[in-house]
């Protein structure tokens, strides 16, 4: 039989419904997307043990013959419990689980296998709850099989329903067993002076280690791995991007109107980046540049000065904003900054999915002419009716919101335009290099002045309920201030959101309910019965208004027309209202620590103190409670993202998604393995400096290829 590589289609290597089944549960396609589908631990089964002698609250491995099965209801929620009896020839126990019929296929009285999990008892009888085993299918090697396994490690895979670990196991196993070489993405010599296995050998080590030492090698291996071929992709991107032929753009007149009339000092930090952007902007090479700085620092005064040092030459900007609010509210912003002299000779144009038809065509037509040099939208400019006659500049806010390919489908529009990307979400050193490592980073830490600050706290009504009514006539006696408040919401409609599909009212394993309670629609009606709110003027503003709806309400809400405005997170970014002094969160346990920090830098922007009430119900000592006062804590937003980033993980790193739920990191942990992400960078750049197209380096070429796809490769490549 011929071996396998790791480009081996699976349905070659395991056959068609066994390929099939493993794509359903785990999107794996060939050999290597198997290989790289990890254990993510390792039972310890040591020697075999009489179940006479179990230790209870131990690991424990047995061998033993399955005596009967039974299938019972359970009481306390729906589905049905198996219990398997098992036997030694002396001592029984027994094996349960929870909502599991698919094990009966497999379990039957006479079967003999080797069991290993957590030593119980219930009922006088030792028990294991969803051990971990594995059947014999020859009874005469049962007993040679059971001592050679219980010396081995027992890997333990992510598994679903319909592919247990077990079954993992057992294909990995056999794909193993007919693996032929392996390419390595590592050079022998930084292999070597690192003490590191061959990939092969890494790869056998991880997924059937024949003894527990041998587990650590290989895992420091790849991550090594992961971590270098990850660093290489991000830093030829930079190479090539570095060697595209970019207009230049000097700066002129434009900016020096604007510097002059500006009726405040830029802060030592705007300054310090927007010189640095002034280079960039004048070299031989597209800038690709990340600007982080906390809510309020002045990211949109450094884009609107790259804009203009654009518009010098001719060329246009193209500034792409995750909502629609957002998007009017920039160009009212830059119009209203560029003042009337320049405001009509650049004319910024909002240019949305939701304009009407006719409005949509005059701002196309003004971004295909030319005539628009600033050119402030949504997704609607990713589409391919949106042309620019001269692309020199793109402008990503909040890049949370989008992924790289989305940043590199607008800069397709033009030829290698600069790129400028903006993000409020402070992000740690490693997580920069670890998702925007073909971007220069730049940071402005330094808040503008006259800023009254805010006032952070949480009101805890799972202990406290009584001060639920307190924090609406809080927010009333700042109206009664002449000052305006937002109330934020998790949901539009409590009654119509979905969010989990159980009717128990109860919390989940993090501490939020399973089912919101505050809506925006039941926010207004609460508070239109509340007798503090009766002369106030309330409005709503959510996602599904229609465009013009919301703009007309927020418009109002700048203008001091509207007291309160109960919105979901469509306020989240960018919204500058000075006169709004206090942001009420319900349910704030639903958000996350970067979101809870975002909204609350809606309010004391001005010279009015901020204040912000985190209102929750979850109960102390729970991770949704934990998010909720961390950023009560503090209003430092670098130490919140270090705090969030601990709590909800890495997020995609080169695909659309960026949050915790969908990482593309297999292995690293990017504060764990902070420093090893590090060396890796170094040990890349230094291969790239060397051979920046890996002429020489085939094996780290083809890594790279198969670690992205076709979908992450064509959005880091493209141009």
């Amino acid at each position: 039989m011929s071996s396998l590589s790791l480009d081996t289609p699976l349905v070659d290597a395991v056959g068609e419904k066994t390929a099939a089944t493993f794509f359903r549960a785990f999107g794996v396609a060939t050999v290597g997307d198997l290989l790289a589908h990890y254990p993510r631990r390792y039972a310890q089964p040591g020697q075999l043990t009489p179940i006479s002698s179990l230790p209870v609250g131990e690991m424990a491995t047995i061998v033993a013959e399955i005596t009967s099965v039974t299938e019972r209801p359970m009481r306390a929620r729906k589905g049905t419990l198996i219990e398997v009896v098992i036997s030694d020839g002396v001592g029984k126990a027994s094996l349960t689980f929870f909502g599991q019929r698919w094990r009966l296929d497999t379990l039957k009285p006479g079967r003999q296998g080797i069991f290993s999990g957590k030593v119980g008892v219930f009922k006088g009888q030792q028990q294991f709850a969803h051990p971990d085993y594995e059947l014999f299918d020859d009874e005469s090697e049962a007993r040679i099989t059971a001592v050679a396994r219980s010396r081995e490690p027992i890997p333990i895979y992510p598994a679903t329903s319909t592919v247990p670990s077990w079954h993992v196991r057992k294909v990995v196993a056999d794909v193993i067993g007919r693996l032929g070489p392996v390419p390595d993405p590592l050079p022998a010599e930084l292999r070597e002076r690192r003490g590191l296995l061959d990939a092969r050998a890494a790869l056998v080590q991880a997924h059937t280690p024949k003894r527990s030492h041998e587990v650590e090698p290989a895992f420091e291996t790849l991550r090594m791995h992961e971590a270098f071929v990850l660093q290489a992709a991000l830093l030829q991107h930079r190479v090539q991007v570095r060697r595209l032929a970019a207009t230049a753009r000097p700066a002129g007149d434009l900016l020096v109107q604007f510097d002059a009339a500006l009726p405040f000092e830029r802060t030592p930090d705007q300054v310090a980046v927007g010189d640095v952007i002034t280079a960039d902007l004048v070299n031989d090479w597209p800038m690709n540049r990340l600007i982080q700085g906390e809510v309020g620092s002045g990211k949109t005064l450094v884009a609107l000065r790259a804009m203009l040092q654009v518009a010098q030459s001719g060329g246009q900007s193209a500034l792409i904003a995750p909502t629609e609010v957002l998007a009017a509210q920039h160009v009212r912003s830059i119009a209203r900054m560029l003042g009337p002299k320049l405001a009509p000779e650049l004319m910024p144009t909002l240019l949305t999915g939701a304009q009407p038809a006719a409005e949509r065509r005059r701002a196309a037509l003004r971004a295909a002419s030319g005539q628009a040099r600033i050119v402030v939208g949504t997704h609607a400019l990713l589409s391919s009716t949106t042309t620019f006659a001269d692309l020199g500049l793109v402008v990503v806010d909040e890049q949370h919101r989008f992924g790289v390919e989305q940043r590199e489908a607008l800069r397709a529009k033009g030829t290698a335009p600069h790129v400028l990307v903006l993000t409020a979400t402070p992000i740690p050193r490693t997580v920069a290099m670890t998702v925007f490592g073909d971007l220069d980073v730049s940071t402005i830490r330094t808040l503008p002045g006259g800023r009254a600050g805010i006032s952070t706290f949480v009101a805890p009504l799972a202990e406290k309920p009584g001060w639920f009514g307190r924090v609406w006539e809080r927010v009333a006696e700042e109206v009664r201030l002449g000052r305006q408040a937002f109330v934020v919401c998790a949901a539009i409609d409590a009654e119509k959101a979905v969010v989990d599909d159980t009717d128990d009212p109860g919390m989940t394993e993090d501490g939020t309910r399973t089912r919101t309670r505050w809506g925006v629609v039941q926010a207004r009606a609460m508070l239109d019965e509340h007798p503090s709110f009766a002369s106030l003027r309330v409005a709503t503003l959510h996602g599904k208004m229609p465009s013009d709806e919301k703009d007309a309400v927020m418009q109002a809400f700048a203008r001091g027309e509207i007291d309160v405005l109960v919105a979901t997170t469509v306020v989240e970014v960018g919204v500058d209202v000075p006169n709004a002094s206090t942001m009420v969160i319900l349910e704030a346990e639903r958000f996350g620590v970067s979101q809870l920090h975002q909204l609350r830098g809606r309010v004391g922007r001005g010279s009015v103190p901020g204040l912000c009430l985190l209102v929750t119900e979850a109960d102390p000592m729970t991770p949704a409670r934990s998010r909720v006062e961390a950023v009560a804590a503090t209003s430092d937003g670098f130490s919140l993202a270090e705090v969030d980033l601990e709590m909800r993980g890495e997020g995609d790193v080169l695909g659309d998604s960026q949050s915790g739920d969908r990482s593309s990191l297999r292995l690293l942990r990017v504060i764990a393995d902070g420093d090893l992400i590090a060396a890796a960078r170094d040990e890349a750049a230094a291969v790239l400096r060397d051979d920046p197209t890996l002429v020489r380096h085939p094996d780290l070429a083809d890594a790279i290829a198969r670690r992205l796809g076709d979908h992450e490769r064509g959005a880091l490549h493209r141009n």
